[in-house]
């Protein structure tokens, strides 16, 4: 008895006995959510209950319709039932894409658009829209769940097909299996979870109404019918080593410091252009980058001429829009940016121009207040926005920095997706005198490979479209930083930061946007600049290195390279400028 109530007898008992008793070993030994393999969450799920995440190609839209609904589905793979791999696994037959309840949505949405009856768009067959193969994004079985929502956060997806290393789908995650997963069966289910839970939120009052909008929105809707419009500064700087015949060692002949500047030798093209004949209310922007692909050097071709034909070729697509009063219409995207790039690069193959080259082109609407554009390749637009802390703090109190912590409320609030076959290797418009017959592994796309998306837009914002000279060289928070002091310098911001008195200004109708316009370009200027200086800085890691170290690459430094930039700063009044 005596060593049992000793000192170390004590410390030999099991840690869970000195707890409180709600709390089992159990609940110590439950890793969390975001540690846990795939592959548990499927065990478990199609233990509980097993659903067919399958769809024949030759299902008509009405009938997937039905499945979904049946089976409870966000997302389905799609397969040819009549070519069966394994008859002993689950698997029905060859997968051919992926299809998901979104894209029935889009579907009858699209129809609508087109005047066409649902009932002839529901005969329509889900190969007719499905996500084809080489465009499905998996996630592996031995990944952790908190991989799996980084993924789907970063494409905007539901749901996930998982693929194991054997090329065979073991299912399809969602955000319910991952929630479902933290859950026992109890604690979803069952009288005494019903009536903690759920009973006394069942039923809204017939009085019931929604809640005013809150108050920081307050000055966002009351500009909401008022149009938007943009001051545009462009500047572009070839690659600091660029000669005549391509890209000479770090020492030029010509001395130390003595850097191209010769914008004739860049690899980059870009265009801005403002259509002549729209509505009255409407003020339309498009703007586009592209960026040639050196190494076609090696085989005896120039790089400038692809990229300079894509964006000369988008130019003149849009010029002839404007001519035919194409733009006259009233409708909210008269032009597509998707529709301008596959137009564009369909007359580069009639002209029989070899080269490749990514490609970014963007729209903007004042009257919708949004940006819609297509990119394809490591191009891209970054959009910077005044984010009151103190409201953003509310939301998301872990990630924000206090306002008094803070040097300023500027941030980056879109990143636009970049395509990548490889590190480095980015996919890309190109002609090489044939088509390119069904490699899907091929760094070419066309038109329907583009990432494609619409930004709402608030007066203030500043948007940036640059090639990878521009991003490989200078971090966002220092481009925030930037275009901050240009802010400042040019009154467009207060030194406090306190963008409540920017919109109590502008309530009282001060536009210093369509007075000082102009400053936009000496702003595109200094982002160039910058990004020359870093691509030369050997004694700091620019983003370029840091991502080629991740992947196993050994490079210090910047990034030397052609450098193209678009900036739209977004004011009240219409601008002065001409484009």
């Amino acid at each position: 008895m005596l060593a049992a109530c000793s000192p170390t007898a004590s410390l030999r008992r099991p840690l869970t006995s000195l707890l409180p008793r709600f709390l089992s070993a159990s609940s110590l030994e439950k890793p969390r959510l975001s540690k846990v393999k795939i592959s548990e969450v499927l065990q478990r799920k199609h233990t509980e209950r097993w659903v067919d995440s399958t769809i024949c190609y030759t299902t008509s839209v009405s009938e997937a319709t039905q499945i979904v609904i049946e089976r409870g589905l966000s997302g389905l793979m799609v397969v040819d039932t009549e070519t069966n791999i394994n008859s002993e696994s689950h698997q029905k037959g060859k997968v051919l894409g992926m299809m998901t309840s979104r894209d029935i949505l889009r579907r009858f949405s699209k129809g609508r658009v087109e005047g066409r009856s649902f009932d002839a768009v529901g005969e329509e067959t889900v190969q007719d829209f499905m996500t084809p193969l080489n465009k499905v994004v998996y996630g592996r079985p031995e990944e952790t769940v908190g991989q799996a929502r980084d993924i789907m956060a970063k494409v905007g997806i539901k749901c996930l097909p998982i693929m194991s290393k054997e090329g065979r789908v073991e299912g399809i995650l969602t955000a319910r299996d991952m929630t479902d997963y933290g859950l026992d069966a109890k604690d979803k289910g069952g009288k005494e979870a019903f009536l903690n839970s759920i009973s006394g939120r069942v039923g809204m009052s017939e009085h019931a109404s929604m809640a005013d909008p809150p108050s920081f929105m307050a000055f966002e809707l009351n500009a909401m019918n008022k149009p938007l419009y943009v001051n545009c500064g462009t500047d572009k700087m070839p690659h600091p080593f660029k000669t005549e015949t391509g890209v000479a060692g770090n020492k030029r002949l010509h001395g130390p410091g003595d850097y191209a500047t010769d914008c004739n030798l860049s690899e980059d093209a870009m265009f801005t252009f403002r259509p002549k004949n729209t509505t009255s209310n409407k003020e339309l922007t498009y703007a586009g980058v592209a960026d040639g692909v050196g190494s076609w050097r090696e085989y005896g071709v120039d790089p400038r001429l692809f990229s300079r034909a894509l964006m000369g070729a988008c130019e003149d697509y849009l010029n002839e829009m404007d001519e035919a009063s194409e733009f006259d219409n009233g409708s909210v995207i008269p032009v597509k940016p998707n529709e301008i790039l596959a137009q564009a690069h369909q007359r580069v193959k009639e002209q029989d121009v070899i080269g490749s080259s990514t490609a970014c082109v963007m729209l903007f609407d004042n009257d919708a207040h949004q940006i819609h554009f297509s990119n394809l390749g490591d191009s891209g637009i970054i959009v910077l926005r005044h984010i009151d802390s103190d409201v953003a703090g509310v939301l998301k109190r872990d990630r924000v920095t206090k306002r008094e912590e803070r040097k300023s409320d500027l941030r980056v609030n879109f990143v636009s997706q970049q395509q990548l076959k490889s590190f480095n290797h980015p996919y890309q418009f190109g002609w090489t005198g044939k088509e390119n017959e069904g490699d899907k592994s091929a760094s070419f796309k066309d038109a329907s490979d583009l990432c494609t998306s619409s930004i709402h837009i608030r007066r203030g914002d500043i948007v940036i479209m640059a090639t990878d000279g521009l991003f490989d060289n200078v971090d966002v928070d220092d481009i925030c930083s930037i275009v901050l002091q240009w802010e400042i310098a040019n009154g467009f911001i207060d030194d406090s930061g306190d963008i409540a008195l920017r919109e109590k200004r502008w309530g009282k109708g001060e536009n210093r946007g369509y007075r000082e316009g102009h400053t936009i370009e000496d702003l595109a200027e200094e982002l160039t600049s910058v990004a020359r200086d870093r691509s030369l800085d050997n004694t700091r890691d620019s983003p370029f290195a840091i991502l080629a170290k991740e992947n196993d690459i050994m490079w210090s430094g910047g990034m030397p390279d052609d450098c193209s930039i678009v900036v739209l700063h977004v004011v009240g009044e219409g601008s002065q400028l001409k484009l």
